[in-house]
């Protein structure tokens, strides 16, 4: 076996830590093409679809990636940009964020990269960029505060299968979660105060996250969880009583049960009730993409209307927002204080001349 990303190794070079956020993809364009290559990668995973391989591979490839593509690439037109996937380009703002204050902390020894676990820029690869760059140590950083075997442990596997090439293993820490650092919450809460300020308080607050197949919840999946404690940190943080928010979730797909209650229904259900100004807010989400501008923005917005509501007014993610980039960079410098920089050759001093005379002999 031909072990990646070794060959060129140098004993006495810096070594850096490399900073890696990983986000879902995007397709790399929106057509009717580019979307049937990135939905057959992402449905392809068996993290995301727990069905016999043999069945899923002849729905998928039978029927989904036959009639479902045209439709999502005309969902991903509409919040489409000059710039690209609203995904893609406000994550790479993010991730330069956390470099520059990786940089004012302490210059030269962070490298901040974004992966995507699906399309491009692919995991490996920009692991591989970063160790040509001196990286010998790794945060990963998945963008998902709340774990699920489907987002966060599908990083992890993509990570696992990468480093099963590499000759060294870096040593690495790998954050699962965050939803439960006070630093998250209190962003999230400060972007609501925000949207208040700026558009007035609606008559309820709607959080609403990404939905899972209850099968998932039931077999162990903290994900659930996860959501509830997130959402009941908010409503705290914004001094909330129960009747004045709700937790909900989307982008359900299937005939099967997922996670409730649907967001859509429960849209309909609060114009329904009298609700006439809707505030949703996505914390689930780290950066704005199709599901919190098409589906929330757009598609829910337009069933709170049509029931009998006035407004629906979607609280942007936290994008590449100051105290979104503190957080994360945080996290980082948290991660990485374990490694003394006396081993990551910073001083250039004797040990450094002595290792390097070594490597250049072997290397005759």
């Amino acid at each position: 076996m031909r072990y990646l990303g070794q060959t060129d190794y140098d004993h006495a070079s810096t070594h850096r830590i490399g900073v890696v956020l990983v986000n879902l993809g995007t397709p790399a364009a929106p057509d009717t093409a580019s979307v049937r290559r990135y939905l057959r990668e992402f449905l392809s995973d068996p993290r995301v679809v727990e069905v016999p391989r043999w069945l899923w591979t002849l729905i998928l490839e039978g029927i989904i990636l036959r009639f479902r593509p045209r439709r999502s690439a005309h969902a991903y037109q509409q919040v489409w940009t000059e710039q690209g996937s609203p995904l893609m380009t406000i994550s790479r703002e993010l991730t330069a964020a956390v470099q520059s204050r990786l940089d004012a902390v302490r210059p030269g020894r962070y490298l901040a990269g974004l992966a995507m676990r699906y399309g491009q820029p692919a995991i490996e690869p920009v692991l591989l960029e970063l160790q040509k760059q001196g990286a010998r140590r790794f945060v990963i950083l998945p963008l998902y505060p709340q774990y699920s075997a489907t987002t966060t442990g599908a990083v992890y596997d993509a990570l696992a299968a990468a480093w099963t090439r590499w000759r060294a293993v870096p040593d690495h820490h790998f954050v699962s979660a965050y939803w439960q650092r006070a630093a998250y919450i209190e962003a999230l809460a400060e972007s609501v105060r925000k949207h208040w300020a700026e558009h007035g308080r609606g008559d309820k607050l709607l959080m609403s996250f990404h939905g899972i197949p209850q099968r998932y919840f039931n077999n162990g999946d903290p994900y659930h969880c996860h959501c509830h404690g997130t959402a009941a940190r908010l409503a705290a943080a914004l001094d909330l009583p129960a009747s004045a928010w709700q937790l909900s979730f989307q982008s359900r797909v299937g005939r099967e049960p997922w996670l409730k209650p649907y967001t859509d229904e429960t849209v309909k259900a609060l114009a329904q009730s009298g609700i006439r100004q809707l505030d949703v807010v996505c914390p689930g989400f780290s950066v704005d993409c199709l599901e919190t501008l098409e589906e929330i923005q757009g598609e829910n917005a337009e069933f709170f209307t049509e029931a009998g509501g006035t407004a629906l007014r979607y609280i942007p993610c936290l994008n590449a927002a100051p105290a979104h980039a503190d957080l994360l960079s945080a996290l980082a410098l948290e991660c990485s204080a374990s490694w003394p920089e006396s081993d990551l050759s910073f001083d250039p001093g004797a040990e450094a001349a002595r290792r390097g005379a070594a490597w250049r002999a072997l290397k005759g």
